[in-house]
């Protein structure tokens, strides 16, 4: 603790790109507090949806939000929810964890997730969540090859990038035959659906809390499902939550597999490419490698059926 809110101690809690969170207080009075410095309308966006989505899922009740001003930062205040962040207990999975019916509860917030409609996709601008248009790419060979001009991924060999165009060609064509069928429903996404953003009751295996809601955004229905499985393959999870998921969400859903890989590509291809890297981008890269060379998006480059961006001899 090395500073204070409101002369409340402050403890900085991990995670978080657009501000900086941390906890205050103690016991039955600790509430969570996030700054936003970067992108300071995102407060009232992520109050709004937090409010949006209260009795839905499990999200943190709204207890203060306050827009930027000359002299402060934008903030939003919520309550602390109990639990064990996910990545936490995938790490070190306790004997009897449940996970069937973990995976079926991941699936059952998926398939709320799924249930939330807008009528087009992309980011939101305010409070009152409009939605932006134009604000998400929309094809994966032009994605690739900007990304190519722009990022360290401009290193690769031309054997590689060629096999990459490939598959990004391969991927949209997936995508395209299914938007063929008919329109593809635009649905809130979470936008950053992996175990670190996910708390826990590992003893009830129930999830308590789904945190961090930055990158919420409207899109295809497949997205968080993509970016759960990124680095997440273990089948005892997996099987079980892909079928909570297809239970859970309305209408039909067309190849969770296939098309949550696709959709993530746009996702990985950026990760891959960030400077300055981090152990996740690393990560990303070498999947993406896998995945280029030999031409799947199915493609796993590690042993083990789950990689945790957080533990660095998997980068090696």
């Amino acid at each position: 603790m090395g500073t204070d809110w409101c002369g409340v101690a402050m403890s900085p809690l991990a995670g978080g790109y657009s501000g900086e969170t941390f906890t205050v207080g103690t016991g039955d009075d600790c509430v969570v507090l996030r700054i936003y410095r970067r992108e300071p309308e995102r407060a009232l966006v992520d109050a709004s949806l937090l409010r949006l989505m209260r009795g839905l899922l499990e999200v943190p009740d709204v207890i203060e939000v306050r827009p930027a001003t000359a002299d402060s930062p934008a903030l939003l205040v919520t309550e602390r929810l109990d639990g064990v962040p996910l990545d936490t207990v995938l790490r070190e999975p306790p004997r009897r964890l449940d996970w069937e019916t973990l995976g079926l509860e991941l699936g059952r917030v998926l398939g709320t997730l799924s249930g939330v409609p807008f009528l087009e996709s992309g980011f939101f601008t305010n409070a009152r969540l409009t939605v932006s248009s134009g604000g998400l790419p929309h094809d994966l060979p032009e994605w690739a090859a900007f990304h190519r001009e722009t990022s360290r991924l401009a290193g690769w060999p031309e054997r590689d990038w060629q096999a990459l165009s490939e598959l990004a060609d391969g991927a949209q064509d997936l995508l395209d035959a299914d938007a063929a069928r008919g329109p593809a429903r635009t649905v809130l996404v979470h936008g950053d659906f992996n175990p670190k953003n996910i708390l826990v009751d590992p003893r009830e295996a129930v999830v308590t809390g789904l945190v961090d809601w930055e990158f919420a955004h409207a899109g295809s229905v497949h997205t968080d499902f993509g970016n759960f499985t990124r680095f997440e393959r273990d089948d005892r999870l997996v099987e079980p939550l892909v079928d909570g998921f297809v239970n859970a969400a309305p209408g039909h859903i067309r190849g969770p597999f296939d098309h949550g890989r696709a959709i993530d590509l746009w996702a990985l291809i950026e990760l891959a490419g960030r400077t300055p890297p981090n152990p996740v981008c690393e990560l990303a890269s070498r999947l993406l490698l896998e995945q280029a060379r030999t031409g799947r998006l199915s493609a796993w480059p590690w042993k083990d059926r789950r990689v945790d961006p957080m533990v660095a001899e998997h980068v090696s």
